[in-house]
């Protein structure tokens, strides 16, 4: 290329001076900005539409939910329900006054003399008596017919259910009868007797669960004591001993009162090499 050329000649036409030029590569480097324009420009184009359409879309769809659906109602499908009736209270019939039977106060017989003799204080055959009372008392004279009982307006104090003395034990009641302070009691006092006589349980060599069984009276008091597993053995004595020598059980409870019941206890022992 000339010098004068060179100085107002493009660097592609410098750098493909000599070479053949429609090969290709002149041609992509020339037009290498133009292309890299055009595809931004598209690039951007085509964003913009995909956003434009974006945003239409959800206008529609928005427009879709909160628009007003009408529908048609046929009026005559709905069925009334019938008004319930209130019943008006039946006014309850007047008491009636129950029917006097003729009562005839009982006389005992007595000897008096003729003058001091009262008529009311015949005594009546018994064909002629119809009921028999502490009163005598005008009415009808049927037998069918019983007079009703009188009641006593009272005081209006209620008396407690009375007590009733049964020397037979319960086997069964609402409340058992407890060892006094609650099972963690129960436990300490089991743990030092068992303690106070661990070296004549150990000599035994006996382990395991005895079941005691016995009566706690009304004031709490023990009796019937009794090994009902393990008799014989060691832990079985210790087990009696303790619930006879123990002190007084809160009794047991049925229908609201102290009663006598039996009573199972178990004490259960446990060799130090187990």
């Amino acid at each position: 290329m000339d010098v004068n050329k060179i100085l107002n000649a493009d660097f592609l036409d410098i750098l493909f001076d000599g070479r053949n030029k429609d090969y290709g590569a002149y041609e992509l480097r020339k037009n290498y900005n133009r292309r890299l324009a055009t595809a931004l420009l598209s690039t951007g184009g085509l964003a913009i539409l995909i956003f434009l359409l974006v945003i239409v879309g959800r206008g529609v769809a928005n427009a879709e939910r909160n628009g007003v659906h009408m529908r048609e109602v046929n009026l005559s499908a709905i069925k009334e329900k019938p008004v319930q009736q209130i019943e008006t209270p039946k006014t309850p019939p007047p008491k009636q006054d129950p029917v006097k039977v003729q009562i005839d106060r009982v006389t005992p017989p007595k000897i008096v003399e003729d003058d001091k003799f009262n008529e009311k204080n015949e005594v009546k055959d018994q064909n002629e008596i119809v009921n028999v009372g502490k009163i005598d008392q005008e009415g009808v004279k049927e037998v069918d017919l019983v007079n009703p009982p009188k009641v006593d307006e009272g005081t209006g104090v209620v008396e407690a259910p009375k007590q009733v003395e049964n020397d037979a034990p319960f086997t069964k009641v609402e409340i058992e009868a407890k060892f006094p302070g609650g099972d963690e009691k129960w436990k300490q006092y089991v743990q030092r007797e068992v303690e106070r006589h661990m070296d004549e349980l150990q000599d035994d060599g006996q382990s395991g669960t005895c079941e005691v069984q016995f009566i706690v009276d009304r004031e709490g008091n023990v009796s019937n004591v009794e090994a009902l597993n393990m008799k014989g053995s060691k832990l079985a004595e210790v087990a009696v001993n303790a619930i006879k020598k123990g002190p007084q059980w809160i009794p047991a409870i049925q229908n609201g009162q102290p009663v006598k019941a039996w009573r199972r206890q178990k004490i259960t022992f446990r060799l130090p090499d187990e």
